[in-house]
């Protein structure tokens, strides 16, 4: 089932069952394993659904940024939030949405999607453990 989407003046074809598919893997898989799913959502969106890397970022940064209110409402009802570190990042989250996919489409859809692949890598590694990476 493809959904016609319009971004900026663009449009752009998405087949939603593929991404819900897909999605619901990613969220089982990250559950069952402890961890994130962004680095799986994103090349899902990029690589399977056709999407371009300016509106998936954006995408990405908006999820993020419900998903950590959500867990900060966790570690609040808890005793365990930093208040004003939490305010910080909300801020720079909502920020970064907007601002993020207005810079990724001035860039050439290569490069962001070098930088994306540096970052996830990045990512793996540091959930690897591996000794060298800072």
């Amino acid at each position: 089932m493809k959904m016609t989407i319009e971004f900026w003046g663009e449009k752009f074809e998405a087949n939603m069952v593929i991404g819900a598919i897909g999605g619901f893997l990613i969220a089982v898989a990250s559950s069952l394993g402890g961890f994130g799913g962004g680095p799986f959502v994103v090349p899902l969106m990029t690589v399977i659904m056709r999407l371009p890397i300016y509106v998936v970022v954006g995408s990405s940064l908006l999820a993020i940024f419900f998903n950590t209110l959500m867990a900060s409402a966790r570690y609040y009802f808890f005793g365990q939030t930093d208040i004003p570190l939490f305010i910080i990042m909300a801020i720079g989250a909502v920020a970064a949405g907007f601002i993020g996919p207005r810079i990724a489409k001035k860039l050439s859809p290569i490069w962001v999607k070098r930088v994306a692949a540096i970052g996830i890598l990045y990512l793996a590694l540091k959930l690897l453990n591996v000794p060298f990476i800072p």
